[in-house]
């Protein structure tokens, strides 16, 4: 059975709990993701921690945020580990993504567009002239003009970023939630289901699976529901 499009986040308190939350779900789901607070405490050993025997790829999401020679160091230096994908934030600028995509040639480089933590007061906050769904969509364009080959964005901007850069981009969708999971911090939230109805290849869920009293029973659910509404 394929595994279900799903980045299970794997916020851990230590490298344990992180490799035993992965060994759990990598038979129902494609995909595990190290954030910036696993990988800075354990380096690059959380790496092979989770991806154990099993192959699943690993999405690196360290948001590298630099000038560009900064982060082709640093896009380079994680490359030889691998990772399927690696997040960098376009707000960095086109010249940053290129000098990523170039810099790991053989891992997807996808950009970042507008943290789904943000909302439309935040935006006006921080300068960026908005609404939320059209400073996606400019980030988009630039990110994929730059040759990021995929995005995240928030499932609220999907439909629309997936008819600006066409079918070939990869869309990643944090802030998916279950129905009746609570948002936590996420501001612009929706459900598995819609999230791949409006175009979404790569649904990022944390919380509501590792959170479970049974995170591989509950990453099975999700996949189940998935392969019934597509």
């Amino acid at each position: 059975m394929t595994p279900a499009p799903i980045a299970v986040a794997l916020d851990a308190p230590d490298l344990e709990t992180a490799a035993r939350w992965a060994a759990m779900v990598t038979p129902h789901v494609s995909t595990v993701k190290v954030g910036l607070e696993l990988y800075l405490r354990y380096g690059p050993d959380v790496i092979d921690s989770v991806r154990g025997g099993s192959g699943v790829r690993v999405f690196l999401d360290l948001k590298l945020h630099d000038i560009p020679n900064t982060v082709a160091g640093a896009a380079k230096a994680v490359s030889r580990l691998r990772p399927a994908i690696l997040t960098v934030h376009a707000a960095g600028g086109p010249a940053m993504i290129q000098a990523a995509v170039q810099a790991a040639p053989h891992t997807k480089i996808a950009a970042v567009t507008v943290l789904t933590s943000l909302s439309e007061a935040d935006l006006d906050r921080i300068g960026l002239s908005g609404p939320a769904d059209d400073a996606v969509r400019r980030l988009a364009v630039l990110s994929v003009g730059a040759g990021a080959t995929a995005l995240v964005c928030s499932p609220h901007e999907v439909a629309a970023v997936r008819s600006e850069v066409g079918p070939a981009i990869t869309l990643i969708t944090p802030g998916v939630r279950p129905a009746g999971a609570e948002t936590q911090d996420q501001a612009r939230v929706a459900t598995p289901e819609q999230a791949m109805a409006d175009g979404a290849d790569l649904l990022v869920i944390g919380r509501p699976i590792t959170g479970s009293a049974d995170p591989g029973a509950t990453a099975a659910a999700l996949a189940a529901s998935l392969r019934r509404t597509t």
